[in-house]
């Protein structure tokens, strides 16, 4: 099955409802890029008058999370993904819409050709950089992600 935008959003309804509940969207799929956008709201605000900092962490794991989900599911391979590491460095208030950026599509290729060819898990630093409406960054995150194939059961 194609990963398309429209059915991740749908998986966010049903599979992550405090992302998509916040208004967290994947706007944009590529082969290389992946964009999400949330806006500022009261549902997702912090005592500061901006956007909780795990509100912009949902939004920036799911632009680098759909790569790599579209990768595997594209490679036709049993392979686990995880998040093993992140970090989150903040610049500027997050209010009004906040898009999120990764442009890491080519790593997660060459890293799920590695672990199949290989056979041994992988991991890979994905970046996401969310920008205000003003075109300011407001958020950088780094998020470090682990694949592997998996393993066949002997109880079949």
């Amino acid at each position: 099955m194609e990963v398309t935008v429209k059915k991740m959003n749908r998986f966010l309804m049903f599979k992550l409802p405090s992302a998509f509940l916040c208004g967290v969207k994947l706007k944009e799929l590529e082969l290389t890029k992946a964009v999400v956008t949330v806006t500022y709201r009261w549902i997702n605000q912090n005592p500061f008058k901006s956007m909780y900092f795990a509100v912009q962490s949902m939004a920036a794991e799911l632009s680098t999370g759909a790569l790599v989900i579209k990768k595997i599911r594209e490679s036709g391979k049993p392979i686990s993904m995880l998040v093993t590491n992140h970090s989150g460095k903040f610049t500027k208030k997050a209010v009004g819409k906040i898009t999120f950026t990764c442009m890491d599509g080519e790593a997660i290729e060459k890293a799920l050709t590695k672990t199949i060819e290989t056979g041994e898990g992988q991991t890979i630093l994905m970046k996401s950089i969310g920008i205000d409406e003003s075109g300011e960054q407001v958020s950088l995150y780094e998020f470090e992600w682990s694949v592997k194939l998996k393993q066949k059961s002997l109880n079949k």
